[in-house]
Protein backbone atom coordinates (compact mmCIF):
# COMPACT_ATOMS: atom_id res chain seq x y z
CA UNK A 1 0.00 0.00 0.00
CA UNK A 2 2.77 2.41 0.94
CA UNK A 3 4.75 1.55 -2.19
CA UNK A 4 1.66 2.24 -4.30
CA UNK A 5 1.19 5.56 -2.54
CA UNK A 6 4.85 6.47 -3.02
CA UNK A 7 4.73 5.66 -6.72
CA UNK A 8 1.50 7.63 -7.14
CA UNK A 9 3.04 10.61 -5.33
CA UNK A 10 6.19 10.46 -7.40
CA UNK A 11 4.15 10.20 -10.57
CA UNK A 12 2.40 13.45 -9.67
CA UNK A 13 5.75 15.10 -9.02
CA UNK A 14 7.24 13.83 -12.25
CA UNK A 15 4.29 15.12 -14.26
CA UNK A 16 5.38 18.59 -13.12
CA UNK A 17 9.00 17.89 -14.02
CA UNK A 18 10.71 18.06 -17.37
CA UNK A 19 10.05 15.30 -19.92
CA UNK A 20 13.73 14.33 -19.95
CA UNK A 21 13.78 13.95 -16.18
CA UNK A 22 10.70 11.74 -16.31
CA UNK A 23 12.38 9.60 -18.97
CA UNK A 24 15.47 9.24 -16.79
CA UNK A 25 13.43 7.90 -13.86
CA UNK A 26 11.09 5.50 -15.68
CA UNK A 27 13.26 2.42 -15.02
CA UNK A 28 13.96 3.08 -11.35
CA UNK A 29 12.98 0.46 -8.79
CA UNK A 30 10.56 1.32 -5.95
CA UNK A 31 13.52 1.60 -3.54
CA UNK A 32 15.34 3.94 -5.92
CA UNK A 33 12.20 6.02 -6.39
CA UNK A 34 11.78 6.30 -2.64
CA UNK A 35 15.39 7.45 -2.21
CA UNK A 36 14.89 9.99 -5.00
CA UNK A 37 11.77 11.29 -3.31
CA UNK A 38 13.49 11.83 0.05
CA UNK A 39 16.52 13.36 -1.64
CA UNK A 40 14.20 15.89 -3.26
CA UNK A 41 12.54 16.63 0.11
CA UNK A 42 15.92 17.19 1.77
CA UNK A 43 16.97 19.45 -1.10
CA UNK A 44 13.85 21.59 -0.65
CA UNK A 45 14.36 21.83 3.10
CA UNK A 46 17.95 23.05 2.67
CA UNK A 47 16.94 26.18 0.74
CA UNK A 48 16.69 28.86 3.42
CA UNK A 49 18.63 31.73 4.98
CA UNK A 50 18.88 33.34 8.41
CA UNK A 51 16.46 35.99 7.13
CA UNK A 52 13.89 33.28 6.32
CA UNK A 53 14.23 31.81 9.81
CA UNK A 54 13.86 35.20 11.51
CA UNK A 55 10.82 35.98 9.37
CA UNK A 56 9.09 32.74 10.40
CA UNK A 57 9.91 33.19 14.08
CA UNK A 58 8.84 36.83 14.20
CA UNK A 59 5.69 36.34 12.12
CA UNK A 60 4.49 33.56 14.44
CA UNK A 61 4.73 36.03 17.33
CA UNK A 62 3.18 38.82 15.25
CA UNK A 63 0.24 36.67 14.10
CA UNK A 64 -0.37 35.48 17.66
CA UNK A 65 -1.10 39.01 18.84
CA UNK A 66 -3.67 39.38 16.05
CA UNK A 67 -5.40 36.29 17.46
CA UNK A 68 -5.77 37.72 20.96
CA UNK A 69 -6.97 41.04 19.53
CA UNK A 70 -9.59 39.27 17.44
CA UNK A 71 -10.79 37.04 20.27
CA UNK A 72 -11.93 40.15 22.15
CA UNK A 73 -14.52 40.87 19.42
CA UNK A 74 -17.37 38.50 20.41
CA UNK A 75 -17.04 39.16 24.15
CA UNK A 76 -16.71 42.96 23.86
CA UNK A 77 -19.92 43.52 21.93
CA UNK A 78 -18.38 44.14 18.52
CA UNK A 79 -20.71 44.65 15.58
CA UNK A 80 -21.55 41.65 13.41
CA UNK A 81 -19.37 43.02 10.60
CA UNK A 82 -16.34 43.32 12.87
CA UNK A 83 -16.98 39.90 14.41
CA UNK A 84 -17.02 38.31 10.95
CA UNK A 85 -13.75 40.08 10.09
CA UNK A 86 -12.17 38.98 13.37
CA UNK A 87 -13.22 35.36 12.79
CA UNK A 88 -11.69 35.41 9.32
CA UNK A 89 -8.43 36.79 10.69
CA UNK A 90 -8.32 34.08 13.38
CA UNK A 91 -9.00 31.35 10.82
CA UNK A 92 -6.34 32.55 8.36
CA UNK A 93 -3.62 33.35 10.86
CA UNK A 94 -4.00 30.13 12.86
CA UNK A 95 -3.35 28.25 9.62
CA UNK A 96 -0.29 30.36 8.84
CA UNK A 97 1.11 29.94 12.36
CA UNK A 98 0.83 26.19 11.97
CA UNK A 99 2.60 26.30 8.60
CA UNK A 100 5.43 28.45 9.96
CA UNK A 101 5.92 26.25 13.02
CA UNK A 102 6.10 23.16 10.81
CA UNK A 103 8.53 24.96 8.47
CA UNK A 104 10.92 25.57 11.37
CA UNK A 105 10.57 22.12 12.92
CA UNK A 106 11.12 20.37 9.59
CA UNK A 107 14.47 22.15 9.36
CA UNK A 108 15.54 21.04 12.82
CA UNK A 109 14.88 24.46 14.38
CA UNK A 110 12.94 25.47 17.47
CA UNK A 111 9.55 27.06 16.79
CA UNK A 112 7.86 29.61 19.06
CA UNK A 113 4.38 28.85 20.33
CA UNK A 114 2.58 31.86 21.81
CA UNK A 115 -0.26 31.86 24.30
CA UNK A 116 -1.66 34.88 26.12
CA UNK A 117 -2.08 35.23 29.88
CA UNK A 118 -4.57 38.07 29.76
CA UNK A 119 -2.73 40.52 27.53
CA UNK A 120 0.76 39.24 28.32
CA UNK A 121 2.34 36.86 25.86
CA UNK A 122 3.78 33.57 27.08
CA UNK A 123 6.19 31.97 24.62
CA UNK A 124 7.07 28.28 24.63
CA UNK A 125 9.69 26.96 22.25
CA UNK A 126 8.61 23.82 20.43
CA UNK A 127 11.61 21.65 19.68
CA UNK A 128 12.11 19.31 16.72
CA UNK A 129 11.31 15.68 17.43
CA UNK A 130 14.16 13.24 17.54
CA UNK A 131 15.12 11.80 14.19
CA UNK A 132 13.20 8.69 13.25
CA UNK A 133 13.30 6.47 10.20
CA UNK A 134 16.08 8.40 8.49
CA UNK A 135 15.30 11.76 10.04
CA UNK A 136 12.66 12.72 7.49
CA UNK A 137 9.88 13.55 9.93
CA UNK A 138 9.37 15.98 12.79
CA UNK A 139 6.81 13.75 14.51
CA UNK A 140 8.16 10.36 15.62
CA UNK A 141 4.65 8.85 15.45
CA UNK A 142 4.49 9.39 11.67
CA UNK A 143 5.46 6.83 9.13
CA UNK A 144 6.76 7.92 5.74
CA UNK A 145 3.32 7.71 4.13
CA UNK A 146 1.89 10.13 6.69
CA UNK A 147 4.85 12.45 6.21
CA UNK A 148 4.46 12.42 2.44
CA UNK A 149 0.76 13.18 2.73
CA UNK A 150 1.50 16.10 5.07
CA UNK A 151 4.22 17.53 2.84
CA UNK A 152 2.15 16.88 -0.25
CA UNK A 153 -0.65 18.97 1.22
CA UNK A 154 1.77 21.83 1.92
CA UNK A 155 4.04 21.72 -1.13
CA UNK A 156 1.81 20.40 -3.94
CA UNK A 157 -1.61 21.84 -3.14
CA UNK A 158 -0.67 25.45 -2.48
CA UNK A 159 -1.22 25.16 1.27
CA UNK A 160 -5.03 25.02 1.09
CA UNK A 161 -6.20 24.46 4.68
CA UNK A 162 -9.92 25.06 4.28
CA UNK A 163 -11.92 22.87 6.61
CA UNK A 164 -9.04 21.46 8.62
CA UNK A 165 -8.66 21.44 12.38
CA UNK A 166 -7.02 24.70 13.37
CA UNK A 167 -5.25 23.46 16.50
CA UNK A 168 -1.94 25.30 16.51
CA UNK A 169 0.16 22.36 17.65
CA UNK A 170 -1.48 19.28 16.14
CA UNK A 171 1.07 16.66 15.18
CA UNK A 172 3.89 18.41 17.00
CA UNK A 173 6.12 17.05 19.72
CA UNK A 174 4.50 18.28 22.95
CA UNK A 175 6.81 16.21 25.13
CA UNK A 176 9.87 18.07 23.89
CA UNK A 177 9.16 21.72 24.69
CA UNK A 178 11.46 24.34 26.11
CA UNK A 179 10.46 26.36 29.16
CA UNK A 180 7.88 29.11 28.67
CA UNK A 181 8.71 32.76 29.16
CA UNK A 182 6.89 36.09 29.33
CA UNK A 183 8.20 38.55 26.75
CA UNK A 184 7.30 42.02 25.50
CA UNK A 185 7.43 42.28 21.71
CA UNK A 186 5.81 45.70 21.40
CA UNK A 187 8.97 46.97 19.69
CA UNK A 188 8.28 44.67 16.73
CA UNK A 189 6.90 46.62 13.76
CA UNK A 190 3.12 47.00 13.93
CA UNK A 191 2.75 45.29 17.30
CA UNK A 192 0.45 46.89 19.87
CA UNK A 193 1.91 48.15 23.12
CA UNK A 194 0.62 46.81 26.43
CA UNK A 195 -1.31 50.06 26.86
CA UNK A 196 -3.01 49.66 23.47
CA UNK A 197 -3.89 46.04 24.20
CA UNK A 198 -5.39 47.03 27.55
CA UNK A 199 -7.38 49.81 25.89
CA UNK A 200 -8.75 47.36 23.32
CA UNK A 201 -9.54 44.76 25.99
CA UNK A 202 -11.55 47.28 28.00
CA UNK A 203 -13.45 48.85 25.08
CA UNK A 204 -16.98 47.78 24.20
CA UNK A 205 -19.50 48.18 21.39
CA UNK A 206 -18.86 50.93 18.80
CA UNK A 207 -15.71 52.09 20.60
CA UNK A 208 -14.31 48.57 20.37
CA UNK A 209 -15.11 48.47 16.65
CA UNK A 210 -13.17 51.67 15.98
CA UNK A 211 -10.19 50.71 18.12
CA UNK A 212 -10.06 47.20 16.68
CA UNK A 213 -10.04 48.49 13.11
CA UNK A 214 -7.49 51.21 13.87
CA UNK A 215 -5.15 48.86 15.70
CA UNK A 216 -5.53 45.97 13.27
CA UNK A 217 -4.66 48.30 10.39
CA UNK A 218 -1.51 49.23 12.33
CA UNK A 219 -0.83 45.54 12.96
CA UNK A 220 -1.37 44.49 9.33
CA UNK A 221 0.85 47.31 8.08
CA UNK A 222 3.59 45.91 10.29
CA UNK A 223 3.23 42.46 8.72
CA UNK A 224 3.48 43.96 5.24
CA UNK A 225 6.70 45.74 6.24
CA UNK A 226 8.08 42.44 7.56
CA UNK A 227 7.44 40.77 4.20
CA UNK A 228 9.04 43.67 2.34
CA UNK A 229 12.10 43.42 4.58
CA UNK A 230 12.34 39.67 3.90
CA UNK A 231 12.23 40.23 0.15
CA UNK A 232 14.94 42.90 0.43
CA UNK A 233 17.57 40.42 1.68
CA UNK A 234 19.77 38.79 -0.94
CA UNK A 235 19.02 35.08 -1.22
CA UNK A 236 15.98 35.17 1.06
CA UNK A 237 12.59 33.63 0.21
CA UNK A 238 14.07 31.42 -2.51
CA UNK A 239 12.25 28.30 -1.34
CA UNK A 240 8.86 27.84 -3.02
CA UNK A 241 6.98 27.46 0.27
CA UNK A 242 8.66 30.47 1.89
CA UNK A 243 8.02 32.71 -1.11
CA UNK A 244 4.39 31.63 -1.43
CA UNK A 245 3.66 32.08 2.27
CA UNK A 246 5.25 35.53 2.44
CA UNK A 247 3.55 36.63 -0.79
CA UNK A 248 0.16 35.41 0.42
CA UNK A 249 0.57 37.27 3.70
CA UNK A 250 1.50 40.45 1.83
CA UNK A 251 -1.43 40.26 -0.61
CA UNK A 252 -4.04 39.18 1.96
CA UNK A 253 -3.10 41.79 4.53
CA UNK A 254 -2.97 44.63 2.02
CA UNK A 255 -6.46 43.64 0.91
CA UNK A 256 -7.70 43.53 4.50
CA UNK A 257 -6.09 46.90 5.26
CA UNK A 258 -8.10 48.49 2.44
CA UNK A 259 -11.29 46.81 3.66
CA UNK A 260 -10.72 47.82 7.29
CA UNK A 261 -9.93 51.41 6.29
CA UNK A 262 -13.28 51.61 4.48
CA UNK A 263 -15.06 50.18 7.52
CA UNK A 264 -13.31 52.65 9.81
CA UNK A 265 -14.08 55.61 7.55
CA UNK A 266 -17.76 54.66 7.49
CA UNK A 267 -17.87 54.63 11.29
CA UNK A 268 -16.08 57.97 11.56
CA UNK A 269 -18.53 59.58 9.11
CA UNK A 270 -21.48 58.04 10.92
CA UNK A 271 -20.32 59.32 14.31
CA UNK A 272 -19.83 62.84 12.91
CA UNK A 273 -23.32 62.87 11.40
CA UNK A 274 -24.82 61.85 14.72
Amino acid sequence: MKIKFLIATLAAVLLCSSHSFAQDTRDLSPAELEKLYWDRIEEKLSIYTDADVKFMEDMIIHHSQALVMSRFAPINGASEEVQVLAARIINAQLDEIKIMQRWLLDRGLDAPSVEYDGIESVITMLQPAKENDGGHMSDPSMDKEDAMMMRGDMDMEGMDHEGEDHSEHEGMDHDNMDHSMHMDHSDMVGMLSMEQLAELRDAEGPLFDELYLEYMIQHHNGAVVMVEELFSYDGAAQGVQTYKLASDIQVDQRSEIARMQRMLNERIVSSVEE
